[in-house]
């Protein structure tokens, strides 16, 4: 398990130091050439990098968008409207992809179609959130819409044409369109022994207490979509977390203790 952390550590310091690199350069392009520079997207561990090194990087000044607001993945925009003269136009292209028969789709996930975008050749990097949603009239989660790098649209609005057994289709949008889709979540009470992240993250995902602690080395909790590694942050109402292969959630309330001392806690689980 050491040795396999220790790659791992190499493996991300040589990753961020490419991504440092890159986000200097276009902080630089965009400040000498008084011109709007753009990153694709960017994961929580990637955001983290930048948050890192703001010092270096805010002088450019900078936006973050990626789509419509509270999404996961999102760019940079190196650059503003004072020296470039105009509001930056992030190269984000929105999509809705639906199924061609209600009747003969399957129930789809999040997973299902990123699996079906990555066998298309594409880097994630080119692919922001997927907002899926449910049909009207089967009830059946067979629609999306997703959030690309323009350069890519075209080519996923071709060729993506199956997910699973569903034959889809694919439109152009609006990004007003997403905003009528509201986030869904769902009531999780759960009994952990604190409101610590790590008695929390725990409870969820069933884990032992040394199993739980490498979710945090290995950089696979965020918190309010920044990656956290200090386990014993004591959580509070209104703090969306997430565990990678477990879920996002919120943190609600800490309820009454149990008997044997435990706390009840609720959460809002993401669906």
């Amino acid at each position: 398990p050491y040795r396999r952390q220790r790659q791992m550590c190499i493996r991300d310091r040589n990753e961020n130091d490419i991504l440092k690199g890159r986000l200097k350069d276009l902080a630089n392009a965009a400040f000498r050439q008084n011109r709007y520079t753009y990153t694709n997207f960017l994961s929580a561990a990637d955001m983290e990098v930048f948050y890192s090194n703001l010092e270096q990087l805010s002088f450019a000044g900078y936006t973050i968008f990626g789509g419509r607001e509270s999404c996961d993945r999102v760019m940079i925009a190196f650059g503003n409207e004072a020296d470039c003269g105009y509001a930056p136009a992030f190269p984000i292209c929105t999509m809705k992809v639906s199924a061609v028969s209600d009747k003969f789709s399957d129930d789809l996930n999040h997973r299902d179609f990123l699996g079906a975008l990555m066998n298309l050749g594409i880097e994630r990097e080119m692919v922001g959130d997927i907002l899926v949603t449910e049909s009207t009239h089967s009830g059946k989660h067979n629609n999306a819409y997703i959030f690309c790098v323009d350069t890519v649209a075209d080519y996923i609005a071709e060729n993506l044409t199956k997910i699973r057994h569903t034959n889809v289709k694919c439109t152009f949008c609006s990004t007003q369109d997403t905003y009528e889709i509201q986030i869904k979540k769902e009531p999780l009470h759960i009994i952990a022994a604190s409101a610590r992240a790590d008695a929390v993250t725990a409870t969820i995902t069933g884990l032992s207490r040394s199993s739980t602690s490498l979710l945090f080395r290995e950089k696979k909790f965020s918190l309010n979509n920044r990656l956290y590694e200090n386990s014993s942050y004591q959580l509070k109402p209104g703090d969306v977390f997430s565990i990678r292969g477990y879920g996002k959630y919120e943190f609600v309330e800490t309820g009454s203790a149990t008997r044997k001392g435990r706390l009840n806690i609720e959460l809002l689980r993401y669906i």
